[in-house]
């Protein structure tokens, strides 16, 4: 019986397109194929880390610092992917010469250490907005494992079975997105009190749960590195080869391809990459501002209704990546990524305020409120003045409350189905391209560039839109969005041409 299973196992799964040569036995496939899984929970941990605290940074960074305003929410948001952007060049450049075990355990660990620390930012006397910043910036740091993720996912398939690998690693994200702030959802139910082990001073409210889920996931994932992820490497015909960090034994390696890269090609990828990355890391960071401000919902109101929305468009994300893999075979990829864009810059041009009702007047801390006629300034005092516990509505301190009009919730639903819909067909089509451009050479520095491009963008974004949203509102911060996708498109027209396959480049497939 052994000797029929080990016959069975030896047994050729995928002909080669050479005759005589043996693509992988089946007992490689399944091993190939379970590491490439379990590169799909890392992504979707990676994204739940980071999700699963978003939509309630903002109430928790009020609550245990009252002195952050909304530019240094910016900076905390922005601080996940400052620490990403400079971490994950220094992962892919590891990944390519070691074991990717190693970059992929030691920076899991990291993610986990962090998420304890989010937990523990309420104990200091003082500064504790100083610490958020602090843990978010190390949550990020170990985030950049993705770039060690997507490359060895990039290199451990065929050309044919690229784009439906990458469109899973996205779908991993997104549901990674999803569930993120559904948890968060959930544990509004703790409440903001929540239950203290007074033993480890840890205080376990709906803002500190999260963040200890995200560190037991993490540990989760390096037992099942430990456990089933090996090494891989194939070339664009699914044939294995050798690799500076695996060397697949019995398999004769196929030498590498000495062309060069398309380095135009290659720096039109990742400024893309930066646009769209920068434009969903400004809907992230708006969402709960902007709705505390338009809708004057609560803290605990904004983190658990924009939880649900962002559920449901992660949801709308998974739904759009299982039917790229499958539109993408006729259209090819990168007319995908002209109509996500194109669907994108819809979605922001929605969310501009018209129409003439406004927004309710939050009142607290002002001293000299002169600029504005009494009857006003009588009718917004009036509705604001049975929020004794805690102020809601769009702050005195923000000029431009007084004159822009609300965005209606219509609009944003509206828009955030867009950009759900845009978004993931932007973010899988990028980076099966990019993977397709670069062609059978080691892949993980590159990866490192462009999810240091994705973390810029991440970083920048939020400091931008925090900045902007505060001192000139919603109408400047997404006209300019708006200008910003323009310019994107008209970027993409003029390299579209060059946005190939390495292997179609020099007729090699």
């Amino acid at each position: 019986m052994a000797s029929v299973v080990d016959d069975d196992e030896c047994s050729p799964l995928l002909p080669s397109s050479d005759v005589g040569v043996i693509v992988e036995t089946q007992q490689v496939h399944k091993s190939r194929w379970w590491s490439i899984r379990v590169m799909y929970l890392t992504m979707f941990l990676s994204s739940v880390g980071f999700s699963i605290v978003v939509t309630s940074i903002w109430p928790y960074l009020q609550k245990i610092d009252p002195s952050a305003d909304t530019s240094f929410l910016g900076w905390v948001i922005a601080s996940y992917s400052l620490g990403q952007m400079v971490a994950s060049p220094l992962f892919g450049l590891w990944s390519n010469y070691r074991p990717r075990r190693e970059p992929l355990v030691v920076s899991i660990s990291i993610l986990v250490a962090a998420s304890c620390l989010y937990g523990y930012v309420h104990v200091p006397a003082s500064h504790n907005k100083y610490y958020m910043l602090i843990s978010r910036a190390l949550v990020g740091f170990g985030s950049g494992n993705v770039a060690v993720v997507r490359s060895y996912v990039a290199g451990a398939t065929s050309l044919s079975e690229r784009t439906g690998a990458m469109a899973n690693i996205s779908a991993f994200q997104a549901v990674g997105f999803i569930l993120g702030p559904a948890f968060q959802a959930v544990f509004t139910l703790i409440g903001e009190e929540g239950v203290t082990f007074s033993a480890i001073a840890l205080q376990v409210n709906m803002y500190t749960a999260p963040s200890l889920m995200g560190a037991f996931l993490g540990i989760v994932n390096i037992i099942l590195i430990f456990a089933i992820f090996r090494e891989h490497r194939v070339d664009d015909h699914g044939r294995h080869v050798g690799s500076l960090n695996y060397e697949f034994e019995g398999t004769d390696p196929v030498r590498d391809g000495e062309e060069p890269v398309d380095l135009v090609a290659v720096i039109s990828s990742n400024i893309l990459f930066f646009i769209i990355l920068f434009i969903f890391a400004i809907f992230e960071t708006i969402s709960t501002p902007l709705t505390m401000d338009m809708y004057a919902w609560t803290r605990t109101q904004a983190v658990f209704y924009n939880g649900i929305i962002l559920a449901a468009i992660g949801v709308e994300s998974v739904l759009v990546f299982i039917t790229v893999k499958i539109v993408s075979k006729r259209t090819g990829e990168r007319i995908l990524l002209l109509g996500g864009l194109l669907t994108i810059w819809v979605g922001f041009f929605i969310l501009l305020p018209w129409g003439n009702q406004y927004p309710s007047i939050q009142w607290r801390d002002i001293q000299n409120t002169t600029k504005h006629n009494s009857t006003f300034l009588v009718s917004s005092l009036s509705t604001s003045g049975n929020q004794t516990v805690e102020p809601v509505g769009c702050p005195a301190t923000q000029a431009w409350c007084f004159y822009t009009p609300i965005i209606h919730l219509s609009q944003y639903i509206t828009s955030d189905a867009l950009i759900g819909l845009g978004y993931p067909v932007c973010s899988v089509m990028c980076y099966t391209l990019y993977s397709k451009v670069i062609g059978p050479k080691p892949q993980g520095v590159y990866m490192g560039w462009l999810t240091a491009a994705g973390s810029a963008a991440r970083t920048v974004g939020p400091v931008f839109v925090s900045e902007i949203y505060t001192h000139l509102g919603p109408r400047w911060t997404f006209g300019i969005i708006c200008g910003i996708i323009t310019s994107s498109l008209m970027h993409l027209a003029a390299v579209y041409k060059r946005l190939i396959a390495f292997s179609v480049r020099y007729g090699k497939i």
